[in-house]
């Protein structure tokens, strides 16, 4: 009897023992099967994003690409303009101008030099209009700058005069009324003499080109050694002019 008992306690211990080893392995299996979730998880959400990457590289490509098919545009546009041989008839030039590139309806027309009127201070100044250049310009002297609400400012003078057809290159330069206008922000300008740097501020003002007005960005530049105090730069021109180099005021008039 004692014997019978012995074996039939033998028997329930080393039945718990595989009940306990089995249901550990149960355990370490469902650990593993988690683990290898989680791992495969992490992993989808890494391609996933890496994916959203190249989706958004792929698109400042194709930004990019747009951009330069522009700038080559522009760059014949303005290589077949200075091919065009100079004609005294200028009806003839327009033309071939038109025949060449026809001007969209939308678009006016301006010659490589043009009156540029600024609204805020009612005179008048002769402009580069410069394709190869992208932003506008002013020869801005006496330049302060001060706070007004809270807000960073600047007051200049512009430097030239706007001269006439009547009026000589000899007689001495005038400087323009204050111009006063918020400061959007400042830009660094490396000058063609030196290798430093100066910080200069883009100010945004309302002018008008012939039948043209727009509020425009110029940055305050020093423009002392150029032939004009203002350059109107690609940005002006977008979506509103092309430019014929051959001709100058075609949209302003010098008297």
């Amino acid at each position: 009897m004692f014997k019978r008992l012995a074996l039939v306690v033998a028997i329930s211990t080393l039945a718990g023992c595989v009940t306990t080893e089995e249901r550990n392995f149960h355990q370490e299996t469902l650990s593993a099967i988690h683990g290898t979730e989680s791992k495969i998880s992490q992993r989808l959400t890494n391609l996933e994003l890496q994916s959203s990457n190249q989706v958004d590289y792929i698109d400042s490509l194709e930004n990019e690409v747009s951009s330069l098919k522009q700038q080559i545009h522009l760059l014949n546009q303005r290589s077949y303009q200075r091919s065009l041989p100079q004609e005294s008839n200028s009806a003839q030039s327009l033309q071939q101008l038109a025949a060449a590139d026809p001007v969209p309806a939308n678009k006016v027309i301006l010659g490589q030099v043009e009156r540029v009127s600024i609204d805020s201070i009612k005179q008048k100044f002769d402009a580069r209009v410069d394709t190869g250049a992208a932003t506008s310009s002013l020869d801005a002297t006496d330049i302060e700058e001060f706070e007004r609400n809270g807000k960073d400012w600047v007051k200049f003078h512009l430097a030239g005069r706007a001269k006439t057809s009547t009026e000589k290159d000899s007689r001495p330069e005038e400087k323009s009324n204050w111009i006063e206008a918020p400061v959007l922000r400042y830009v660094k300008i490396r000058q063609a003499s030196t290798a430093d740097t100066e910080r200069r501020a883009v100010v945004e003002l309302w002018i008008s080109v012939g039948k043209i007005r727009e509020r425009t960005e110029f940055t305050l530049a020093d423009r002392s050694h150029m032939s004009h105090p203002i350059l109107l730069g690609r940005e002006f021109l977008r979506d509103i002019a092309l430019v014929d180099v051959s001709k100058e005021f075609i949209q302003s008039t010098t008297k």
